[in-house]
């Protein structure tokens, strides 16, 4: 069967556009067949990135960078917004990644994924938004390095000139007399220092024989301790013995007799405040002390009328006439006697 020229340049044309069609497709960063995911992530810039840029995940491509925007409405952080793909569809991209825009080799920019400790928080699903930043290029990096050494290199630079300067300043016609001066002054002192190490070793030899004296007298001293020592021996024996002494005596029982004294007079206290015994009642029942009194000065008032007038009480009749006043037996007069002679006047 043959075919017409037509349908020829027809079949030709059709393969032309659809070769055309995947290869815009591919050149965009999209799959042949289609049905890559796709996610998003936001920078400060692109970082130099272009579309149709590789997105790699342990150094393996996995994707393409599809598109880059400007969003101006954004923060700063968030004005520059990059779709990429993800074709191999067993890729997946876990909770916690972060998409960085680094060099993929030496010339070549992409995005490489960088995936997080922990694995277990699930993964982004197709249309996420996945945080972003943007890694410190070679030259940023050699930047950031020799920025301090450079300063640093400046300031000792500075040091240096002015250092250099004031030498230069110093260094001038009189320089050269100062340090004239200053050696003679150095002359000077290493003489001085020759002479007191002479007196100093003049002194030495004079004070000899001072210190072969007190060395003497030293051991004179130590001699008469080791003499001594007997004595000090029978002084530290006492010592121990009345110590030993002290530590045997029966402070226990002293002391357990000195509690029971004490509990046995607190009980005495505790029933003469309570009011308990004649000591107790004489101190707290007034009307007894009172009592006491009144008897007290009866008697004395008795004792005092007795005194005065005895033949009231006591009459003799060495006639046998009828005895007068209150009669007594012998016994109880000599016990009044008695009485009467221990009152004072």
């Amino acid at each position: 069967m043959r075919f017409s020229k037509e349908i020829k340049a027809a079949v030709v044309a059709i393969l032309a556009i659809v070769l055309l069609i995947l290869g815009v497709n591919f050149l965009k960063g999209n799959s042949i067949f289609g049905g890559d995911r796709e996610f998003y992530a936001y920078f400060q810039n692109s970082g130099q990135l272009t579309v149709s840029s590789n997105v790699t995940l342990n150094g393996v491509t996995v994707g393409k960078v599809k598109n880059i925007e400007y969003v101006p409405g954004n923060p700063p952080s968030k004005q520059v917004r990059i779709t990429f793909s993800i074709q191999n569809e067993e890729v997946e991209i876990p909770k916690g990644s972060i998409i960085e825009i680094g060099n993929i080799d030496l010339l070549t920019k992409g995005l490489i994924i960088l995936l997080p400790e922990n694995l277990t928080k699930g993964n982004y699903s197709a249309e996420s938004e996945i945080p972003g930043r943007i890694s410190k290029d070679m030259v940023s990096q050699v930047k950031a390095f020799t920025d301090p050494i450079t300063n640093k290199l400046q300031t000792m630079m500075a040091s240096v000139d002015k250092m250099v300067y004031s030498l230069s300043s110093f260094w001038d016609s009189t320089a050269t007399t100062e340090i004239e001066g200053s050696l003679k002054q150095v002359k000077l002192t290493i003489q001085k220092l020759g002479n007191v190490a002479d007196e100093l070793q003049l002194f030495v030899a004079e004070e000899k024989l001072q210190f072969s004296r007190i060395m003497a007298n030293v051991e004179n001293i130590t001699n008469n301790l080791k003499k001594s020592n007997d004595q000090v021996t029978a002084i530290l024996g006492n010592t121990k013995k009345v110590s030993d002494d002290l530590v045997n005596a029966n402070f226990k029982s002293v002391i357990l007799d000195a509690q029971t004294t004490i509990k046995k007079l607190n009980l005495v206290l505790d029933d003469v405040e309570s009011g308990n015994g004649t000591l107790g009642k004489l101190i707290h029942d007034e009307k007894l002390y009172l009592e006491l009194v009144e008897s007290n000065n009866e008697l004395q008032n008795l004792v005092s009328d007795f005194q005065l007038h005895p033949e009231r009480y006591i009459n003799f009749s060495l006639l046998g006439s009828k005895t007068k006043g209150v009669p007594i037996s012998k016994k109880e007069e000599k016990k009044l006697r008695l009485i009467l002679d221990s009152i004072p006047d």
